[in-house]
């Protein structure tokens, strides 16, 4: 990874879901290293103290689930003084579970993803925005997906749950106009993080199958993308940006050949 040691992050306190792995991760190494401060939060706490230790005392690594609203509230509201006046929100947390057609699909699948990438989404943004708003200054950073435009096989829930975060972030714009809070929507591509593992259950044979013979996007370099938006002057919003390796496309139409339909 390329580091950041210009001090561009000076000052910035940083509240990163999703930060035991990929972007999530790669961005509080990216914070710290321009000199800010990052809550890392997630599930697997042995991940986040590694990271602790590794970047040191501007880390504070705390458990969380997102789809547990109490804990979310409870968390925001006891964080220590020198971590409270949160100024980037990178929500991060997510996940995709199953690549089933929707008429074969495990609801229980369907009910993990919206659970996580709408519900738990919600509410760490419900939880950490006045604070914002009432300090009028801050980036909320939202990620969305390829999948909330392109639809493909087997990702009806997923991208379903990715257009919300994508309109979402359009909408909560809107709202806060007239703050100097931003909002933008990063929307990636095929990217090679734990992601396909997770949506495959951990068959590491299935998931590599999905980047062979191409060069995905990594994690710091939607990290990378993201510090570029944190770093623009703060009358400059970026909306929404797209992030694709070059070696992926737009899928064509799909077409049923099996006999005309009578």
């Amino acid at each position: 990874m390329m580091g950041s040691p210009d001090g561009w992050a000076r000052g910035r306190i940083a509240f990163v879901t999703g930060a035991t792995s990929g972007f999530g991760e790669a961005l509080a190494r990216r914070i710290v290293l321009g000199g800010g401060k990052a809550i890392i939060t997630g599930r697997r706490a042995d991940r986040l103290e590694r990271l602790q230790r590794e970047l040191g005392e501007a880390v504070l690594p705390l458990t969380l689930d997102v789809r547990d609203e109490v804990a979310v509230r409870t968390l925001v509201d006891s964080l220590p003084e020198d971590f409270a006046a949160i100024d980037i929100l990178f929500n991060n947390a997510g996940l995709a579970a199953g690549l089933d057609k929707a008429q074969n699909a495990d609801f229980r699948d369907w009910r993990t993803m919206i659970d996580t990438n709408v519900i738990g989404f919600a509410t760490v943004t419900h939880a950490i925005l006045p604070g914002m708003v009432a300090r009028n200054r801050g980036d909320i950073v939202n990620v969305s997906s390829v999948a909330a435009s392109y639809p493909y096989l087997g990702g009806a829930t997923y991208g379903g749950t990715k257009a919300f975060v994508r309109q979402f972030s359009l909408s909560l714009r809107t709202d806060l106009l007239g703050t100097a809070v931003r909002v933008t929507s990063v929307e990636p591509g095929m990217c090679d993080t734990e992601f396909s593992a997770v949506r495959f259950g951990g068959d590491h044979a299935k998931a590599d199958a999905v980047y062979h013979d191409m060069r995905p996007l990594s994690a710091d370099d939607v990290a990378l993308s993201v510090e570029s938006l944190l770093r623009l002057p703060a009358h400059i919003n970026v909306n929404s940006i797209e992030i694709m390796p070059v070696q992926q496309a737009f899928a064509g139409f799909a077409v049923d050949r099996s006999g005309p339909i009578s």
